[in-house]
């Protein structure tokens, strides 16, 4: 029976310090120099949360003490690619040391209202900032 073609797996990390987040600068297209979210693709054999842990690690230089999960986001649409669901992470890091890396040109903490973002970015942080507030 051949494989079917189903959509990709993802997973976006959300790390606050006080009231900016940490986002990087794209470094290929879509959005390319675009502002998103640290994240990527789900690699086979791993667990959602490791994927989290090491994207995060590989674009921002930051290791993730702990995760919440935030949502699922699915719509076929949020990534001009092909159809992607991505799994977001409301992340505790260790340290707020970043190193730039992999396929993000740079990473630092922005006041993310003030960017345009790419993907469905907006409603991910939009929906960790109920969880972090606590509503």
């Amino acid at each position: 029976m051949p494989i079917p073609i189903t959509p990709l797996v993802s997973v976006d990390c959300v790390v606050f310090k006080g009231d900016k987040l940490l986002l990087i600068k794209r470094k290929f297209e879509p959005f390319k120099k675009g502002y998103a979210l640290p994240g990527g693709f789900v690699d086979v054999g791993e667990t959602v949360e490791e994927a989290c842990r090491r994207e995060a690690l590989e674009e921002t230089g930051i290791k993730i003490k702990s995760l919440k999960l935030i949502g699922v986001y699915s719509d076929p649409k949020r990534d001009p690619r092909r159809h992607n669901i991505s799994i977001a992470f409301l992340c505790l890091p260790r340290d707020f040391e970043i190193k730039a890396g992999d396929d993000a040109l740079s990473a630092e903490f922005v006041d993310w209202r003030k960017v345009k973002l790419a993907f469905d970015h907006e409603k991910i942080i939009n929906d960790a900032l109920k969880i972090k507030n606590g509503k």
